[in-house]
């Protein structure tokens, strides 16, 4: 049989903030027939990759007792409170080593669907960098190129991977998506909104 060409993907799953802003975490919100980590990692699933990474820090063992984590490569990020560039950082290492694009997906953005990720994946060629385009602007799931690992390995803050894609304009790739940006979570309000627009509540 012959070997596939395309490039072996991995999923990372960013959730391992503490949600100073809500004040409780926002993984654990009750969404859909679970909580917000839930939905997220179904959509991951559903993508069919090779590899599911999740980085836990803020309520991490919280998260463990009550989400289905099966199937997923669980990373602890003890330095969580530094930004999600942290639990990127903590996460790469334990990428398959044949791992040759990366996809980055936000623990509280339930509403990014697995569709989303396959036109990233078809539509970024050999882009180092790509990211979707929506209706209504830029947004995640962002893919990266093994040669970027690197790079992503050293970012610092929370809002480092948005300034790396602004340094390295040329190398990106806008995927059209159908559809707006979907939310994410940060406040009790936009835990509302979520609810409201998605049809998501208990």
């Amino acid at each position: 049989m012959p070997q596939s060409t395309e490039p072996r993907v991995a999923i990372l799953v960013l959730a391992a903030g503490a949600s100073r802003r809500l004040g409780r975490p926002k993984q654990l919100l009750p969404y859909g027939d679970g909580v917000l980590l839930d939905a997220v990692l179904a959509t991951a699933r559903a993508t069919g990759v090779g590899q599911i990474v999740l980085a836990l820090g803020g309520a991490g063992d919280q998260v463990q007792r009550v989400v289905d984590t099966s199937g997923c490569t669980v990373v602890e990020n003890p330095g969580y409170g530094e930004g999600c560039s942290s639990s990127i950082a903590a996460a790469i290492p334990s990428l398959h080593p044949d791992t040759g694009v990366l996809v980055l997906l936000l623990g509280d953005q339930p509403g990014v669907t697995a569709q989303a990720v396959h036109l990233l994946l078809a539509g970024r060629g050999n882009a180092p960098l790509a990211v979707c385009r929506y209706d209504d602007g830029v947004g995640h799931p962002f893919a990266f190129a093994r040669s970027v690992f690197p790079a992503l390995s050293g970012l610092h803050g929370d809002k480092a991977v948005w300034k790396l894609l602004e340094q390295r304009t040329a190398d990106v790739v806008e995927v059209a998506v159908p559809g707006t940006v979907p939310p994410d979570v940060n406040t009790e309000e936009d835990y509302a909104r979520l609810l409201a627009g998605y049809g998501g509540g208990p």
